[in-house]
Formats: C-alpha cells, structure tokens, sequence
C-alpha cells in the first residue's frame, strides 16, 4: 500500500525525495515486514506532511497553508508512540526546511516557534500515553470511566417504604476527582454505609480514593459489620503509604427497628438529630485514623431512628477551616441543619452543603439518611 501511494507522487516529487536520505531511510524503515496499525498511521501522516510542505510552496501557488504542518505533529502526538514521533517530526523538519529553501517568507520565525512548541507538547503527550500503554485520547476516556464508576458506587441503594436517604459531594475547585466517597450496601433488613475521606483534594487524593472505593466497597456486607473498620485499617497498612492518611464513619442501621450503630476511625462525628425534641445530637463514636496502628480499637455508639429522626454523616471538608475549632464549625453546620427540618430533609440537603462549602478549598461530602 504505500509503495502504491508514493507510485502516485509525480516522478519530479520522487526525484527531489530520493535525495533525502532521512525519507529514504523512512520509506524503508516503514516497509520491513508487514506493516502494524501503527505504521499505517506513521506513513498517512508523514505522506499527508510531504504533500502539505510540496503544496506550501510557490511553484504550487500556495495550494496549502504552512500552518498545516502544525496539526501533523499534533496528529503524531495523540496516535503514535515517542519513536515514530520523532521519525514524523523529521520529516516534518525537513519539509518545512524545503519550504524555507525555496520561498523564504513561506516559514518565518512565528512558524518556527509555533511548530517547536507543538513538537515538545506532542512529544509529552506521547510518552505519557506510552508509559499508560494507551493510545489516542483512550487514557482520558478511561479516567472519565472510572470518576463515572466512583460515582455510580457513592449512589445509596433503593430503601424501603418508611426510609430515604440523599448523598451530596462536591470536589475542591470543581475538580471531577476527589478524597471523599461513600460505599454502602442494603439487603433489605439492614443498610450499611461507609463515608471515607482521603486526605488530600484534586487529583492526587482523587486517584487513592479511586483505590479504596473499590477495596472498601468490597469489604462492606462481605464480612460481619463490626469488623469492616478493622479490615480495612489492615489493607491500609498492607499498602505502607508514606502520604496522607484516612478516615471514615461506618453506619449500620436496622430497617425494621430503626437501631443503629455508628463507629468512627478518626472521622468528624456524626450527628441524630430527634424529631421528639427537634434537638440534633453529637455521636460519641470515636477512634483512630486508619492505617496508623496495627489494631484498631473504636468506640461505637448505638442507638434508635424513629419516625421523623435523621442521622447526618460528613467529612471535615464541611466543618474545617484554618485557625477555627472543630467544635465551631460542627456548631456552625447543625445551625445550618435547622433549616432541613421545616423543608424536608431531602430538599435542602445539597443546599447545607454548598452553603458549608462556599468559603473552603476542600472536597466535602454528606449523606443523609431519615426514617420518614
């Protein structure tokens, strides 16, 4: 096939590549055994570049603009590894010093910086796409998969008649990536849920919580409730992560008799609020962040949901800021939380949670579950 292709090229073009030993020894190069899916798009792009420079020039009245040359080197960045790259950016050299020979003001100095500067952006964007063993634009395609996955996973299962439940993330900078996520499991009598934070926001905490989404969500409702903190503070030591750490609450709850049991690894407590009294209260569920200790120990606290009660889960994001205790943001977050009550839990949940975020640079998450 591209013997066929250069047979096309007038016998005047074949005469002045033929004096281009870097061309010949591609030509060459490009017909050694049968040719690969990437050398098919290597010999397109390099004959789509020859024919651009030859069009560029003066005795072709200008048939093609030099500029094209451009979107070559960035059609070699997005579809071919680092080696035919440089192979393709040479011969994309040499048709740009042809141009230059024969019409001076054809490749000017803007040109020149254009081109180099696309060369080493194409050249980057290879040799990320080849250490991933991706191609194309496939390694982008694949991270949108796995946010989409992460979110799906965050979603709370269908509950029954007499139960709802709402989850809200938003990530630090509108990022699609985040620290925070939730895994949870429901087999009709029992729900359990797992909210996690990751230290850290954006990308670099994104890509753990992607790790642990998965790990966690797998332990959950596979082993008995009381140990899923546990075995998860040991798959945590297993990985001997130098960076950040982890924390998460973990909420069993009894659909048919409301009791619950709420334990925390390090995590900002959780927080029932009793419509009998229309107080929220603070859990006093306590422990140590995962992964720091070999043997967790936490302390959990159980108790009742009863109609119109509702127990609130989330991560520091919502409660931290800089030179601030603790106790004022929680204080801040449950006077925020009065409004839920007279407009329904599951109307103003999103609205606490933006209204809590909107002056911190941080992933925040909330999951809310009522008894209605």
């Amino acid at each position: 096939m591209l013997q066929r292709l250069v047979q096309l090229l007038p016998p005047r073009v074949r005469a002045v590549l033929r004096r281009v030993p870097l061309l010949v020894a591609l030509y060459r190069w490009a017909r050694q055994g049968k040719l690969t899916r990437e050398r098919y798009v290597f010999a397109a792009l390099a004959i789509l570049a020859i024919a651009i420079g030859l069009a560029t020039t003066s005795e072709s009245r200008g048939l093609a603009p030099s500029g094209a040359l451009v979107l070559i080197v960035v059609g070699g960045g997005l579809l071919l590894k680092v080696r035919s790259l440089v192979a393709l950016l040479g011969v994309v050299v040499a048709m740009a010093a042809y141009n230059a020979s024969q019409d001076v003001a054809a490749i000017g100095p803007g040109m020149i910086a254009t081109l180099t500067i696309t060369a080493v952006l194409a050249l980057t964007l290879a040799k990320t796409r080849q250490q991933l063993g991706v191609q194309g634009l496939r390694g982008d395609s694949m991270l949108l998969e796995l946010r989409d996955r992460l979110r799906r996973q965050g979603e709370m299962p269908e509950l029954p008649d007499g139960w709802a439940s709402q989850v809200v993330m938003l990530q630090a900078g509108g990022s699609s990536f985040g620290g925070d996520f939730v895994v949870s499991s429901c087999d009709g009598d029992r729900l359990e849920v797992a909210l996690v934070d990751v230290s850290g926001k954006g990308t670099d905490a994104g890509t753990r919580a992607l790790m642990l989404s998965g790990a966690f969500g797998g332990l959950l409702g596979s082993i008995q409730s009381d140990r899923f903190l546990p075995a998860c503070n040991g798959y945590l030591q297993r990985q001997r992560w130098d960076e950040g750490f982890v924390t998460a609450v973990h909420v069993v709850v009894d659909l048919k008799t409301g009791e619950f049991t709420v334990e925390s690894a390090g995590h900002p407590p959780a927080v029932q609020f009793d419509a009998s009294s229309g107080e929220w209260r603070v859990s006093s569920a306590k422990g140590v962040v995962l992964g720091v200790v070999p043997d967790l120990n936490c302390v959990p606290e159980r108790g009742t949901l009863r109609p119109g009660d509702a127990l609130l889960l989330y991560t520091d994001g919502l409660v931290e800021s800089p030179g601030s205790d603790l106790d004022a943001g929680i204080d801040r977050l449950l006077g925020e939380a009065e409004r839920l009550v007279p407009q329904g839990f599951g109307r103003g949940a999103r609205e606490l949670v933006e209204t809590m975020a909107a002056a911190r640079d941080d992933d925040c998450a909330l999951v809310l579950i009522w008894r209605i």
